[in-house]
């Protein structure tokens, strides 16, 4: 068995490995019996937002031999209007936060996470969280995202290390769970 490091992203390589991985995992070059048993991802990162959120706050990664293999990305709030596609989950974020009285809850938006096809089922994504989550929990209450639920891998996976539903809304015909992990 392989040896899986996790630290933090620190290198333009490293980076680059994440978009090399996010993009052999978009929705759009998946077949559809692979979105389904496999799961995907939605948003596709330029290398510049990529960087300028990760020397905000540097992203989670799992490597093995060298190679990136698994993600997790940090998303400050202020990076609300460098990713287009999340423009309406970041004003739907809102609302929530509002009306369940979150307001002095510190927090940061999971960016995205992604494990290669190949070392899944091994537990890399429970163990990404883990680390996100001692590597971030003295400077944040708790970390919130939003997951498709017709991404039911992603939703099951989420829930499984914490994760609870803040809300259910349907954005352009998709249905999302807006969800939180809380770890004070």
């Amino acid at each position: 068995m392989v040896e899986v490091i996790y630290k933090r992203a620190e290198t333009s390589e490293e980076l680059q490995q994440i978009l090399e991985l996010q993009q052999r995992n978009i929705k759009a070059v998946l077949k559809d019996s692979t979105i389904k048993t496999e799961g995907y991802v939605t948003v596709e990162h330029t290398f510049d937002v990529l960087k300028r959120m990760n020397d905000a706050c540097p992203h989670i990664i799992a490597k093995a031999n060298g190679v990136v293999v698994g993600y997790a990305l940090c998303m400050l709030e202020t990076f609300r209007d460098d990713v287009l596609i999340l423009k309406p989950m970041f004003e739907y974020m809102d609302t929530i936060i509002e009306s369940k009285n979150l307001l002095r809850l510190k927090y940061l938006i999971m960016g995205q996470i992604c494990i290669d096809k190949t070392f899944r089922k091994q537990g890399l994504f429970k163990k990404l969280y883990t680390h996100f989550k001692i590597e971030l929990e003295s400077d944040f209450d708790a970390v919130i995202t939003e997951v498709n639920t017709k991404n039911t891998r992603s939703s099951k996976a989420h829930k499984s290390v914490g994760f609870e539903v803040l809300d259910e809304h349907t954005e352009n015909g998709e249905d999302w769970e807006l969800i939180i992990w809380k770890w004070h």
